[in-house]
């Protein structure tokens, strides 16, 4: 089991992009086709954890259609009905997300999962 893990969507081109990254960087990650394989709350507040993050909120992915359909916007939402709008819908997560350890980042520029390396 690698000790880097990026949660990768394949028709995403940053995803993709960091996924190449670190390949050429001589790592071999795990990868989680998060989509696939969706994440449950507990994984979905580790990574929010991991990131740095103060709230679930800064993880989604405000462009896409069930956030607006699902009322993503509102201030009234707690921590744990925003997490679970990712269970139910997996692309709301920003991606890609690369860990290793207790640390995560973003590859968005694919440029910034090298300071995990």
């Amino acid at each position: 089991m690698s000790e880097i893990t990026i949660y990768h969507n394949p028709r995403c081109s940053k995803s993709r992009q960091t996924l190449t990254l670190l390949m050429e960087q001589g790592v071999s990650p795990e990868i989680v086709e998060y989509l696939k394989t969706p994440l449950d709350s507990e994984q979905i507040a580790n990574l929010v954890e991991k990131l740095g993050f103060t709230s679930a909120r800064e993880l989604l992915r405000k462009g896409e259609q069930a956030y607006k359909d699902n009322n993503l916007a509102s201030t009234d939402l707690t921590e744990s009905q925003i997490i679970e709008a990712m269970v139910t819908h997996p692309k709301l997560i920003e991606r890609p997300i690369v860990t290793k350890g207790e640390q995560a980042k973003i590859g968005r520029p694919p440029e910034a999962v090298l300071d995990l390396l």
